[in-house]
């Protein structure tokens, strides 16, 4: 009978430990940083959109290790040491593209320092975006919460770029037809919000799993004729969480290094002009 009781604990423990449920794991310790660079070397992006860019991939180990030269602005207001998950729209938040991005920014100056200020809320339309509207689900107003995390980033940094994924919620037929100006409105609005009129953006595609990627996508190709400093990002070949909805953490890792080139080529442009 002893046995069989090991027998039983045992499983039972396997069947927790091994469930993708209970294997996420999150940095125990969040290390608070003080800024000592000169603004121009603090540079800041602004993640936005919805849940992949909040992201929802599993955490393992790796996403943990954090870097003094990667910052994020917390939920608090206060800069930590950026570790996954970036973002706190809902407790699901797991692996985005963000920190991966930051990791593939820094250049030869070692004393540039990236600051993420992660703002995405989960479900949200662009809508919700364009006005300072309250969103249910993460009981936040987006458009508001990200004007004023922004600009308290901006006493201590500069803003070089933002960085979108955001459009699942707004793949039906209805949606989409509006979606190109609608985008456009936003990217032209946060600039001027921000006083920055060269401001880099870069969209990312909806992954191909997604239902209503190959007619959506063309939004974001529509609206890069229209915009000056805006490009997008490939999402091909990306895979899914059990969910069928969001990007795994692999595939989120090499997201956040494709917003990464475009960002920089970019930049890169700017300083040549």
């Amino acid at each position: 009978m002893k046995e069989i009781y090991i027998f039983y604990f045992s499983f039972i423990i396997f069947f927790i430990f091994s469930n993708p449920l209970y294997s996420q794991i999150s940095p125990k310790i969040r290390e608070i940083s003080k800024i000592t660079v000169p603004k121009e070397n603090f540079h800041l992006y602004l993640l936005i959109g919805q849940s992949n860019m909040a992201g929802r991939g599993l955490v393992e180990p790796q996403d943990t290790v954090g870097n003094n030269r990667i910052l994020r602005l917390n939920r608090d207001g206060d800069w930590d040491i950026a570790k996954n998950p970036i973002h706190f729209d809902k407790k699901e938040a797991g692996v985005g593209p963000g920190l991966s991005f930051a990791q593939e920014m820094p250049d030869s100056n070692n004393n540039v320092i990236i600051g993420l200020i992660p703002c995405a809320a989960g479900g949200s339309g662009i809508d919700f975006w364009l006005q300072d509207s309250f969103w249910e689900q993460t009981k936040t107003f987006p458009y508001n919460n990200t004007l004023l995390r922004v600009k308290l980033a901006m006493k201590s940094g500069t803003l070089k770029g933002i960085l979108w994924h955001q459009g699942e919620a707004d793949c039906s037929k209805e949606k989409s037809a509006e979606y190109k100006d609608k985008l456009v409105r936003l990217v032209e609005k946060l600039r001027k919000e921000f006083g920055i009129p060269d401001l880099v953006f870069v969209a990312g595609e909806l992954p191909d799993f997604n239902g209503c990627s190959k007619t959506f996508n063309s939004n974001f190709y529509e609206a890069k004729k229209e915009l000056q400093y805006f490009d997008v990002v490939s999402a091909s070949g990306f895979t899914s969480l059990s969910d069928g909805l969001h990007i795994d953490a692999k595939s989120q890792r090499e997201f956040g290094k494709r917003y990464a080139i475009k960002m920089k080529a970019i930049i890169q442009k700017q300083i040549e002009k």
